[in-house]
């Protein structure tokens, strides 16, 4: 059990590493300037800047010193939870993403909750339908709702739900409304992943023979599939939790720019398009840290829920039969 935390753990760390790294290494060899955009911005030309106030500008935000020493200088202020100064906007960056975070949140929030009641729901119907037809529609409807781009579902709510019938705000933050679009947005493809998962897991589970025995002594359908299938066949969907946060965390940038939200998604699309280093480094590593968390505790909650897929299995039948383990 042992080894098996600590592997987890230094995967963790490892996907964390990587993930800072990669985004340093990609913005650091885009072709533009950060402070030449800045400057830029401000109505001031590079060219007619002299060489020390140049380097001053460059030195403010340690751009002046080796990519080695920049790249161990951030990872060192990410270790200690120091994100830097923006660029754009000359604040710290941690207020930045302090400020945006509870948009985000209520957005995810409500994306996951929506995921899990739709995903599942039409998992259990299509399993539950015997009516061919109907099956065949309920089975399809998963890869049709995740094959649609967000950004067409977004506007394609926007036009419906809020121009036409008036029933929804368009954009905005702070009411509940406003989250109605933005995360059926979400949940429409994070839905779809998770039915896709669970219907074939349901089909497998249904066909095992303790599922037939128990419909021999008289249970229910509905019955053998909500007490005896259900817990077997939510095991498989659990592997792509981190798939569905990760896809949350990405479709928050995409959703936030369609519904004008200003959330840690919108402020990720500002910060790209001004190359504003340290804030895009801060939101990546921040998005990473969440996908490995999260991936982290399904790893740990799978030997409680199924011994048989870890290690740990062995280890208790080592001890139990006097072994050494």
């Amino acid at each position: 059990m042992g080894r098996y935390l600590i592997g987890r753990f230094a995967q963790a760390l490892g996907v964390l590493w990587a993930a800072f790294t990669v985004t340093f290494s990609v913005l650091y060899l885009l072709p533009s300037d950060p402070v030449e955009l800045q400057l830029g911005a401000a109505g001031i030309e590079k060219d007619k800047l002299t060489a020390e106030q140049l380097h001053e500008a460059m030195a403010r935000y340690g751009l002046d010193r080796p990519m080695a020493e920049q790249y161990f200088s951030q990872l060192w202020g990410f270790v200690h939870g120091e994100f830097g100064m923006s660029i754009a906007k000359q604040v710290p960056v941690g207020e930045l993403i302090a400020d945006r975070l509870a948009p985000t949140l209520a957005l995810a929030l409500t994306a996951g909750v929506l995921t899990l009641v739709f995903g599942t729901g039409l998992a259990y119907l299509a399993c539950y339908v015997r009516w061919r037809p109907a099956r065949l529609v309920l089975t399809r409807l998963p890869s049709l709702g995740a094959s649609f781009p967000q950004f067409l579902i977004g506007l394609l709510l926007i036009q419906f739900l809020s121009f036409k019938l008036g029933w929804l705000p368009a954009t905005g933050v702070g009411s509940w409304e406003t989250l109605v679009m933005p995360s059926i947005t979400i949940a429409i493809v994070t839905s779809s992943l998770l039915a896709q998962v669970l219907i074939r897991s349901f089909d497998e589970t249904l066909s095992q023979p303790y599922v037939v025995t128990a419909r021999a002594k008289g249970l229910s359908r509905a019955a053998v599939q909500f007490r005896h299938a259900f817990r077997n066949a939510v095991l498989p969907a659990m592997t792509i939790l981190g798939v569905l946060v990760g896809l949350t965390v990405t479709s928050a940038i995409v959703v936030e720019t369609v519904f004008a939200r200003n959330g840690i998604g919108k402020l990720a699309q500002e910060s790209v398009l001004s190359q504003d280093v340290p804030v895009v480094l801060a939101i990546v590593s921040l998005a990473a840290a969440v996908f490995v968390a999260v991936n982290l505790v399904v790893d740990l909650l799978y030997p409680l829920l199924d011994p048989r897929i870890v290690p740990v299995a062995r280890t208790l039948k080592s001890r139990e039969s006097g072994a050494p383990v």
